[in-house]
C-alpha cells in the first residue's frame, strides 16, 4: 500500500530526490504520488512510498522508458510506467542518468535551437551560419549529456579532445529535428571523429567498428577502443544510412 497522504518526512525525502536531479517544479500529490518537472528536461516524474519501505518512481516519458533499461513494477499510478526499488540509495542511483536522457529525448535539443533562434535573420548565408553554430552548440551539449560526458569507444573523458560527430552531416539533414536528434550522433575523440566523418570508419549493429580497406594498417591499430558502442534502433537506422552513403562510397573523401 502506499502511503496517502505522504507523512512530512516522505515528503521531504520526495523533494530532495526530485530537486537533488533536475525536477525542482512540484505540482502537488494525489493519491499518495508526489509529481515534478523540470524547466530544461522533458515530462513529469512522480515519487510515492510504501508503507513496507519501498520506493515508487512513475514517468511519462517514452523515450526515456526505451532506455532507461529498468524491470517496470506492477504497481499502479501516474505515467506510462511505474520502478520499485527497496531502498533509498537504489532510486537515487537511476536518477543522474534519468535527467539526462529527459533534458535528451526526443527532440528536447529541438526545442531549445527554436528557442534560441527565434526572430533571427536567415536572409544571408552569413546570418544562416550563426543559427546553424548555435544549433551545433546546442548538439554538442546535450550529446554530451547522452553520452554521459566520454567517448563511448575510448572513455576519454576530455571535454577538449571530444567531437560532437553527426551520423548523418547536418548538411545532409532533411529537417532540424533531424539534425538536432541525439541518436544522429555519438560523442567520439578527436581521431575516431575524423575517420568516422571522412568514412574510414563506420560500426555495425552491434557498435563494433568496421574499418575502410583505405585506412592503413598502422592507422586502423591507433583506432583502439574499449568496448563497443551501446546503440538503439534510432542509432541503427542512422548508421545504415552512413555505411551505405559514407563509408561505402568513401563519401568524406
Amino acid at each position: 500500500m502506499i502511503e496517502a497522504p505522504q507523512p512530512f518526512v516522505i515528503r521531504q525525502e520526495c523533494d530532495k530526490i526530485a530537486f537533488q536531479n533536475g525536477f525542482r517544479r512540484t505540482h502537488g500529490e494525489t493519491e499518495g504520488w508526489r509529481r515534478y518537472s523540470s524547466t530544461t528536461a522533458q515530462g513529469s516524474i512522480w515519487l510515492a512510498a510504501e508503507e513496507n519501505g519501498n520506493w515508487l518512481l512513475a514517468i511519462d516519458h517514452a523515450g526515456v522508458l526505451g532506455e532507461i533499461g529498468l524491470e517496470m513494477s506492477d504497481s499502479v499510478g501516474p505515467g506510462v510506467a511505474r520502478f520499485r526499488f527497496a531502498s533509498l540509495t537504489s532510486l537515487y542511483a537511476i536518477m543522474p542518468r534519468l535527467y539526462e536522457l529527459a533534458v535528451s529525448l526526443p527532440d528536447a535539443p529541438l526545442q531549445e535551437f527554436l528557442h534560441q533562434t527565434k526572430g533571427m535573420p536567415k536572409a544571408t548565408e552569413a546570418e544562416r551560419l550563426v543559427v546553424q553554430r548555435v544549433g551545433q552548440g546546442i548538439f554538442r551539449d546535450r550529446l554530451i549529456t547522452y553520452w554521459q560526458g566520454s567517448c563511448p569507444l575510448t572513455g576519454i573523458s576530455d571535454h577538449a579532445l571530444l567531437r560532437a560527430s553527426h551520423i548523418k552531416p547536418w548538411k545532409d539533414c532533411e529537417s532540424d529535428e533531424d539534425r538536432l536528434d541525439v541518436h544522429n550522433g555519438f560523442l567520439l575523440s578527436a581521431l575516431w571523429d575524423a575517420a568516422f566523418d571522412r568514412g574510414l570508419v563506420t560500426f555495425d549493429d552491434g557498435g563494433h567498428p568496421q574499418f575502410s580497406t583505405q585506412l592503413s594498417e598502422t592507422a586502423a591499430a591507433e583506432l583502439r577502443w574499449q568496448a563497443p558502442i551501446r546503440l538503439t534502433d534510432k542509432h541503427r537506422a542512422h548508421l545504415e544510412w552512413h555505411r551505405s552513403e559514407v563509408f561505402e562510397k568513401g563519401y568524406g573523401g
